[in-house]
C-alpha cells in the first residue's frame, strides 16, 4: 500500500490570470500557498483484476473506460495501470470548497500511481500531467496554478509566460513574518458548496471582455508580492480588499449577496481585508484580520464554522510506501 500526502492551498492574488487565454497573449502570475489541509490518495494492489475506486463512492469495475471518476480515471491511464489495483481517496475538507481539491486528488493520484509502479517523478512533471488531464484531456475551464503549488507547496510566485512556461519562485519569509501572517489569516467555511464549472466557464468567457480588470489584478499579485517581502502585512489586508472588487467582476456568481453580506460583517468587526477562495460562489472565506479584532471577527461569524490552518511548506509527498 502507498498512500500520498498532498496539500490543497489558498490563492492570495492573481487568480485568473493564470487562464491560457490571458497568459498566452499577456502573462500571468499568482501569489499562492499550500495550507496544511490535506487530500489522502492511497493504492494497493488486489487479489484479481478488478479495479476498485473509493471516494464519497464505491466503484467496482473491469475495465478502465467504466470508472467514472475522470480524474482517477485519466491518472491511471496516464500512468498506464490498467487493471488490479484498488485506489481510494479522502479529504480534510469538503468537495467543491475553492481550496483546490480537485487539482490536488489529480496531483495526488499521478503520484501515489508513478510511486506504485516504483517510478520517482519531479513535482514539475507531475504539476504539467495534472495540468494535461484537467485541462486539455477533460477539458475543464480551469487555470494552472492550483496544479503547481499541489506539487511543490510552499508560498510561491508563479509566473505564466505567453510561450507556455510556468517561473517558480518559493517566498521564503523569515520566522517572524511567517507567524505574524499565519496569526492573521482567518478562515471560515460557509456552509456552501458548489461547482466551480458554472462560475469557471463564465469567467473564461468573460475574458475579453475583462482584461483591464485581469492587467490590476496581475499588478496586484506583484505588489503584494513585494509589501510581503519587505514584511508590511497590513498592505497585504488593504491590497486583499481591493483585489476581492475585482475578482467579482470577473463573473455574475463569484459572489451573492449572503456571501457580500458575510464579508462586510467581517469587515465591519475589523477584518481588513478578505476573499471567498477560489472561483468563489461558496467554500471558504479567508481573512486578513489583526490579532487584537479577531475576536470580534469570531463572534460576528460566529454561525460559520472555522478551520484554524497553517501555511504548508511541503508540496506532494510519500508518507507510507510497503510494497511486498
Amino acid at each position: 500500500m502507498i498512500i500520498i500526502q498532498t496539500p490543497l492551498r489558498i490563492s492570495f492574488f492573481g487568480g485568473g490570470t493564470d487562464f491560457a487565454s490571458f497568459f498566452r497573449s499577456e502573462g500571468g502570475c499568482v501569489l499562492t500557498t499550500a495550507i496544511d489541509k490535506y487530500i489522502f490518495v492511497t493504492i494497493k494492489q488486489r487479489f484479481d483484476a478488478k479495479l476498485r475506486i473509493g471516494y464519497t463512492q464505491t466503484e467496482m469495475v473491469d475495465s478502465l473506460d467504466e470508472i467514472r471518476h475522470e480524474l482517477v480515471r485519466e491518472a491511471l491511464r496516464k500512468t498506464q495501470i490498467f487493471q488490479g489495483v484498488e485506489v481510494s481517496t479522502m479529504g480534510d475538507i469538503p468537495a467543491a470548497s475553492g481550496l483546490g481539491s480537485s487539482s490536488t486528488v489529480t496531483v495526488g493520484a499521478l503520484h501515489a500511481m508513478y510511486s506504485y509502479r516504483g517510478e520517482m517523478v519531479s513535482a514539475e512533471q507531475l504539476a504539467q500531467e495534472a495540468c494535461e488531464i484537467e485541462i486539455d484531456i477533460l477539458g475543464k475551464p480551469i487555470g494552472i496554478q492550483d496544479q503547481y503549488i499541489a506539487a511543490y507547496g510552499g508560498l510561491r510566485f508563479l509566473e505564466f509566460t505567453p510561450d507556455g512556461r510556468v517561473l517558480n519562485e518559493k517566498i521564503e519569509l523569515d520566522i517572524n513574518t511567517k507567524r505574524r501572517l499565519n496569526e492573521r489569516l482567518l478562515l471560515f467555511f460557509t456552509g456552501v458548496t458548489r461547482q466551480s464549472e458554472t462560475i469557471l466557464s463564465e469567467q473564461q468567457a468573460n475574458i475579453g471582455n475583462r482584461l483591464e480588470i485581469l492587467r490590476q489584478m496581475k499588478g496586484m499579485a506583484y505588489t503584494a508580492k513585494a509589501e510581503l517581502e519587505k514584511g508590511n502585512l497590513d498592505n497585504i489586508g488593504h491590497l486583499l480588499h481591493e483585489s476581492w472588487l475585482l475578482k467579482k467582476q470577473l463573473a455574475s456568481k463569484v459572489s451573492n449577496s449572503a456571501l457580500d453580506e458575510m464579508y462586510a460583517v467581517a469587515r465591519r468587526a475589523g477584518a481588513i481585508g478578505g476573499k471567498i477562495a477560489g472561483a468563489g460562489g461558496g467554500g471558504f472565506l479567508m481573512l486578513y484580520c489583526p490579532q487584537d479584532k479577531q475576536e470580534a471577527v469570531r463572534t460576528a461569524l460566529s454561525h460559520l464554522q472555522e478551520f484554524p490552518f497553517q501555511l504548508a511548506r511541503n508540496g506532494t509527498k510519500v508518507i507510507f510506501n510497503y510494497q511486498r
